[in-house]
């Protein structure tokens, strides 16, 4: 595959959401890898840092938890940004926690993007992961169900993507370079 720069030749940062099991991490590594150089930061990572205390980030308890390492993961994410890096953030930032991640990044704009395949292709991905922890149905469901609620613009929204996660990258990456995704 060739590895391309975006038409401004600068570091940008996107960010691949969705609800567990839309295939956000298998999109996000291929996007980051067709352009040089970048940057996968990998959200769960952060959740990963919390040692005593760690509420589960879907209970309503977590938010004050969640709105930390958000912040801490938007600001390594914004540096590689700012560096020149095309950044790819794979992880749940609902649109309820865009504006405070934005913030955070320090970039004027990034681009944001919801991958929202059908709750069925959501807990199909989930049940078929290998090496990750979350298997939660219900709260699966409960973050579908969030996401496909969400007051964002449509433009922000990747409904039913394409089956393939190769065929899923390709167009998060024609929408990036036509500023689909820009936001705000």
């Amino acid at each position: 595959m060739e590895r391309s720069q975006l038409d401004d030749g600068g570091g940008r940062l996107l960010v691949i959401t969705g609800p567990p099991g839309a295939g956000k991490s298998t999109v996000a590594a291929l996007v980051a890898d067709r352009f040089e150089p970048s940057a996968l930061v990998e959200g769960d990572a952060f959740f990963a840092f919390l040692q005593r205390g760690r509420v589960d980030p879907w209970l309503p308890e977590s938010n004050e938890q969640n709105d930390v390492v958000i912040r801490a993961a938007a600001s390594a994410a914004g540096r590689f940004a700012s560096r020149g890096y095309t950044a790819v953030f794979d992880g749940v930032i609902g649109p309820w926690f865009l504006p405070a991640f934005a913030a955070e990044t320090g970039l004027d704009r990034l681009d944001y993007v919801v991958l929202l395949p059908t709750v069925e292709r959501c807990l199909e991905g989930v049940g078929i992961r290998v090496g990750h922890g979350f298997t939660d149905e219900a709260a699966t469901r409960k973050m579908h169900r969030e996401f496909a609620a969400a007051a964002i613009d449509d433009r922000h929204m990747l409904r039913d993507p394409p089956t393939g996660p190769e065929a899923v990258a390709t167009v998060i990456i024609d929408h990036m370079r036509a500023g689909v995704f820009t936001y705000p």
